[in-house]
């Protein structure tokens, strides 16, 4: 529909209809109730694998009462930032939570996790310094990157060495700063986080690892890939989500109490944001609690990602280097990629087809999201839907 109000925006509806030719405009869909395994989109119930819920905590009484105990006693907004008069009680306990389930001196809460990152980034490198991003980062990461208005520069995806080489070049620069995540949130695959730290070790960087979609699934204690891998003491700055795992909302930087200090004075999304409503923090405390007592959900999720993945194999797809729960079907075209996820949706499976730019040209692909409210039946009905493919699906 040509903008007729507004002529200086008429440009907009040629891009748009430029996303529509190239099968790459997106639409807002509106979920009925809450989020979990069964939703109802466009007035009918179907299995949701698009979720990031991955431990099916979103819904969870048990986080509701937190958060509504939080809004009787502390309100419903923060009406400030952090730094007036925005940080309360549940913001301060949630904090320190973090800091003890992360083992680090402390923790600091952003309102989203994009803020975490795009704001820790550009309080740690400036004009001067050299600043080092995989290729496939989310993007809060590469904005952050780009807004330190530092010589930025991507490595290849998961490429130590070409980092090295990298780092050897910046030896003029001022800081450096390596920026990747601990868990790739398309790909599901991971960062190879101690070759990445003997790197940085040996060219004086800091590491910062982004563990969003790692946190609260990933390690002995749902601390993340840092910890699986057994380097958590080698990484300079962990970022995680509450998001995710953790069924809310909202940021955090886990690390040295210097660097948190830092963070309040520098992030300037968290100095310049109204803080996180005190009952999300709450109800963040209340899923840290579960996380860190019932560890047989992430056990159990972990379990069906890898079954479903030698599944999905078997049956011809190519689900990349996934060594998660989120599992890329990787078709290339964004029409192919478009066209099977309405077929699965006809199906009654929600899995969202994923096109550029959220991944490279040439890896368009069904995002299948794993959680631990999934069970047999549902992923058998996926499987099934799954087997009656077009042929040559690698292609």
């Amino acid at each position: 529909m040509a903008n007729y109000r507004y002529p200086e925006l008429a440009w907009i509806d040629a891009e748009l209809e430029d996303l529509e030719r190239r099968t790459l405009r997106r639409r807002l869909s509106d979920r009925v109730g809450c989020q979990g395994p069964l939703i109802a989109m466009g007035g009918r119930p179907v299995v949701n694998f698009g979720s990031n819920d991955y431990l099916n905590l979103a819904a969870d009484p048990r986080l509701a009462e937190a958060a509504a105990e939080a809004a009787r006693r502390d309100g419903v907004g923060s009406g400030a930032s952090p730094l007036i008069c925005g940080h309360a009680a549940p913001h301060a306990e949630l904090e320190r939570a973090l800091a003890e389930f992360e083992g680090t001196e402390a923790a600091l809460v952003f309102p989203s996790g994009f803020a975490a990152n795009s704001g820790t980034i550009a309080a740690l490198a400036g004009p001067g310094d050299v600043v080092l991003a995989d290729r496939k980062s989310h993007a809060s990461l590469l904005d952050g990157c780009r807004l330190t208005r530092a010589d930025f520069r991507v490595f290849p995806h998961n490429d130590p060495a070409r980092l090295d080489t990298l780092l050897k070049r910046a030896t003029a620069a001022g800081r450096r700063l390596v920026v990747t995540d601990a868990l790739f949130s398309m790909d599901g695959d991971l960062a190879p986080l101690a070759d990445l730290a003997d790197v940085c070790q040996r060219h004086g960087a800091m590491l910062l690892a982004d563990e969003a979609h790692a946190t609260g699934v990933l390690g002995l204690r749902g601390r993340g890939v840092a910890e699986l891998v057994g380097v958590e003491d080698r990484v300079s700055v962990r970022v995680g989500t509450l998001s995710k795992a953790f069924g809310c909302a909202g940021g955090f930087v886990a690390g040295s109490r210097s660097l948190i200090d830092w963070l309040v004075n520098r992030a300037r999304p968290y100095v310049f944001s109204t803080a996180m409503p005190p009952p999300v923090a709450a109800a963040a405390r209340a899923a840290l609690d579960l996380v860190r007592a019932e560890p047989e959900p992430r056990r159990r999720l972990l379990d069906r990602a890898g079954a479903l993945r030698g599944r999905l194999s078997a049956l011809g797809w190519d689900v990349g280097a996934s060594a998660s729960q989120i599992i890329p079907v990787v078709v290339g075209d964004p029409g192919r990629a478009v066209a099977l996820a309405a077929k699965l949706l006809e199906q009654g499976l929600f899995v969202p087809a994923v096109r550029p730019p959220t991944v490279p040209e040439g890896e368009a692909c069904l995002r299948i999201s794993l959680t631990a409210g999934h069970d047999d039946a549902m992923i058998e009905r996926l499987l099934a839907a799954m087997s009656d493919r077009p042929s040559s699906p690698r292609a």
